[in-house]
Formats: C-alpha cells, sequence, structure tokens
C-alpha cells in the first residue's frame, strides 16, 4: 500500500481539464469485486497528490447502474485513500438551490431498484456497519471553506436522494421526492458513500446542481444546460484548487466505523476473505 492518508477524488471528466494539473501515473489495480472504472489515475495539483477515477469512464461510457462502484472504491483504498472527495452532477428539488449551485449534502436516500452491488460484505464475511452519518463532518466543512475562499455559490447539509436511471424523474415521481424534503437528486452517490463507509473513508460530496429536475416549469435549452455545466465545472475546479492544498496540510484522524461492524471471526476466514478484511480495515 502506498500511503495510508492518501486523498481520493471521484467524479467526471472535468477533473481533467483543471489549469495546472499533471498526470504522473495511471495505476492498474486488480480487485476482488473486478476491475474500476479506469485505471486509478495518480495527478498532482498545487503541489498535492491525489488519486482520481472518472466513474462513468473516460469516455463516459458507464451507466450509474453500470459503474462498478465496488471495484472503483476498493482500488482507491488499496492506494492508500483515506479521504475522498465525490463531484456529481445533480437536479435540484428545492427553489432556493438554483443551477450552479454546489450542494453538500450530509445525508443520502436510496430510491435505487437493487441492480446495484452495494456491499463489500457477504459470502461468508458478515458485517453491519453505521451510516447514521455518511458523510465526514470535517471533510466536508474543509470543502464549505474552500467554497467561501473562492466565493462559489453553496449550500451545506440536506439530502442527497439517489435514484436507479438512467431515465431522468417523471413529473409525478419529481413531486413525490420533493415532499421527502430532499435538496437534490442524482443517480451516483448511492451505493458509493456507503460503500466509503464500509472501506473505512472519509467520504464527502460536491454535488453540481445543473437544473431543477422536472418539477419546476422551466424550458433549457441545450446552450443553457452547456454554460451550466461548464460554470460548475469551473467551480469545481477553483474549489478544488482550495480544497487540496487544504486538506494536505491537516490531514485529520478519525475513527472508521467499519471496525465495530465486523461478526465473523477471522479465524473462520479463507484467504480471500482475509485480504478484503484487512484492506477495508485498514
Amino acid at each position: 500500500m502506498i500511503s495510508n492518508k492518501g486523498i481520493g477524488i471521484i467524479g467526471g471528466s472535468g477533473v481533467y481539464n483543471i489549469e495546472g494539473i499533471e498526470i504522473v501515473k495511471e495505476h492498474e489495480v486488480e480487485t476482488p469485486f473486478g476491475e474500476p472504472s479506469e485505471p486509478v489515475i495518480e495527478a498532482k495539483l498545487e503541489g498535492v497528490t491525489f488519486y482520481f477515477i472518472p466513474r462513468h469512464g473516460k469516455n463516459h461510457r458507464y451507466l450509474p447502474h453500470e459503474v462498478n462502484y465496488r471495484a472503483n472504491i476498493f482500488a482507491l483504498k488499496q492506494m492508500g485513500v483515506r479521504y475522498l472527495i465525490s463531484v456529481s452532477a445533480v437536479g435540484s428539488l428545492k427553489e432556493e438551490l438554483p443551477p450552479t449551485t454546489i450542494v453538500l449534502p450530509d445525508q443520502f436516500i436510496d430510491w435505487t431498484k437493487g441492480q446495484r452491488d452495494r456491499t463489500f460484505f457477504g459470502e461468508g464475511i458478515v458485517a453491519h456497519v453505521s451510516t447514521a452519518n455518511p458523510v465526514d463532518r470535517t471533510l466536508q466543512e474543509m470543502i464549505e471553506f474552500a467554497c467561501k475562499e473562492t466565493q462559489v455559490k453553496y449550500s451545506k447539509d440536506g439530502s442527497y436522494l439517489c435514484i436507479e436511471g438512467p431515465q431522468f424523474s417523471s413529473k409525478a415521481e419529481s413531486a413525490i421526492y420533493r415532499s421527502f424534503g430532499a435538496s437534490v437528486i442524482g443517480m451516483t452517490n448511492v451505493p458509493e458513500s456507503y460503500l466509503a463507509k464500509e472501506a473505512g473513508l472519509a467520504y464527502a460530496t460536491m454535488a453540481l446542481v445543473t437544473d431543477y429536475d422536472c418539477w419546476k416549469e422551466e424550458h433549457c435549452t441545450v446552450e443553457e444546460i452547456m454554460k451550466v455545466m461548464a460554470t460548475n465545472n469551473e467551480n469545481a475546479q477553483k474549489v478544488l484548487k482550495v480544497l487540496l492544498p487544504q486538506l494536505d496540510r491537516n490531514r485529520f484522524d478519525f475513527e472508521p466505523e467499519n471496525r465495530i461492524g465486523v461478526m465473523t471471526p477471522k479465524d473462520s476466514l479463507n484467504g480471500r476473505q482475509l485480504t478484503i478484511l484487512d484492506t477495508l480495515l485498514s
């Protein structure tokens, strides 16, 4: 293992385009759960090394339910990542969260349909890890600080509702989701956030609002949507340029909750199971 306090980012291809980024190396990483979306990219920004996986692949070739979330998280853990920043596009479910807002949710609601492998456990390993607090507060506060420093529009806390996709919501569904009190809607942060908890990572999301889902009667042209996405990418890049040096200087300690969730005795596990467990608990 390269480090035990590495920084990781899972997000879109916009990360490649950050001015000043240096791609150091691509790491082919094998996991017990198959291949990650792409080789893990080791990169430097503002002098800080981090490890990056484009969630949907370099050429955006995986639908949300096709992403191998387990392999992505496990590969980053094998590379020594301890702090994981998620960058995700979302729709807004609240009037006060317009497009180009960066939302920093503290909760997730799973509204997927069961097509995704959502745990590292099973097949002989029994464990129950709490996801009561899926977002690490210290990491979230660091992202908030970076948002303030760069003067981008942001909102802290709220729930990210994750749907299966790839279709967007119907108006009836969008009305139901709004009745839950959720702030934003997306397709990728579950099971990603829950797997990060199982892997003992400090995880936090930067949710980039692109639109108002379909609950608001508001027509958007392709040009308008592309403009919003470009602004979102610019804002995320500004935040990361401040966040990474700050996190690098303040690599905080925390107690991973996965260490108290495993019920199966180690002496009853085989080699593969021990390898999985040792990586998750390291």
